[in-house]
């Protein structure tokens, strides 16, 4: 069974490699979906996987990369059907 979710971090989290980061980890927990900046300095992020892996995700996305400051972590459902997953340009 496969977990959908939908991320809004928000603190210090664009200009710190926090796309990369959140990829890297998508990759490293085989998690499909998306990630990109926000035009309000915000980053979303769609993951989708195992519930396991996906709260693993959601953890670490709390956390950031060492340069971020995440001051908060919205999470709610997700829909949709994703193949891998992708860095998105900025909304």
């Amino acid at each position: 069974m496969e977990t959908k979710r939908h991320l809004i971090a928000t603190g210090r989290v664009q200009g710190v490699g926090f796309r990369q980061f959140v990829a890297a980890t998508a990759r490293e927990l085989d998690i499909t979906g998306w990630v990109r900046n926000r035009a309000d300095g915000s980053v979303e992020a769609v993951v989708a996987g195992t519930p396991e892996a996906v709260e693993i995700m959601i953890e670490r996305t709390r956390r950031g990369p060492a340069l971020a400051a995440v001051t908060d972590l919205k999470v709610g459902d997700a829909q949709g059907t994703f193949e891998r997953f992708e860095v998105l340009p900025t909304v």
